[in-house]
């Protein structure tokens, strides 16, 4: 069994520091819980779409419980949004933005720890997809809001090219740090044009046009 890159553990903690803040933002604005509630959701949103994927991986115990830094990122990076709770949100639109930083980063850091365990180009793809939405719906899932991933502008979307582009990369004899950025960056890019424009997935024949508003 390989060792996941330095590069994934990199892109990995980034991406937990990401969801860490807009996990705890959330929890502010949507929850108004205190200062244990916003560190936990924080918690939560920064490490479960990394621990789904690594119990699918059979790389246990995950690296969320034998790596320290990760307990310590997401925890920090959960006070930080509360402690700067008021700063933070005149960077509108804050939540939004760390949503996307942690969305891209963790689908390629997803994608490279899958390719590091042997995993398949598919499988690969999927679980950097899935490390990418798994923090961000239990985060919903726990405030009470339809998750993200099932109503707004293009969320799976972005980390599944994300995510296929560090995969595509490294089966074609490419893959290294350069191509994880370039696969975080279009990610990081297709999800605030889906934002912007306000542009969703298609729906149902008939359905009427997706409702893409963040809740």
């Amino acid at each position: 069994m390989s060792t996941p890159s330095t590069t994934a553990l990199v892109l990995d903690l980034a991406g937990t520091f990401a969801f860490a803040l807009n996990g705890a933002l959330t929890a502010v604005r949507a929850a108004r819980l205190d200062i244990v509630g916003v560190v936990t959701l924080g918690m939560i949103t920064a490490l479960g779409g990394g621990i789904l994927r690594d119990v699918l991986l059979g790389a246990l115990p995950p690296a969320t419980f034998s790596d320290w830094r990760y307990l310590v990122v997401a925890a920090v990076g959960g006070l930080i949004a509360f402690a700067l709770t008021r700063q933070l949100e005149r960077l509108s639109p804050a939540i939004t933005v760390f949503d996307a930083l942690g969305l891209s980063l963790f689908a390629v850091a997803g994608a490279d720890r899958a390719l590091a365990f042997g995993a398949g180009t598919g499988q690969a793809i999927l679980l950097g997809t899935i490390t990418a939405v798994g923090g961000g719906t239990l985060r919903d899932v726990l405030v009470r809001r339809v998750p993200t991933v099932l109503r707004s502008e293009l969320y799976a979307v972005p980390a599944l090219v994300g995510a296929g582009v560090v995969v595509i990369a490294d089966r074609v004899g490419i893959g290294g740090p350069t191509w994880a950025l370039v696969g975080a960056g279009i990610c990081f890019l297709v999800r605030m044009l889906g934002v912007g424009f306000r542009l969703n997935a298609p729906g149902p024949p008939g359905s009427g046009p997706g409702r893409g508003d963040e809740g």
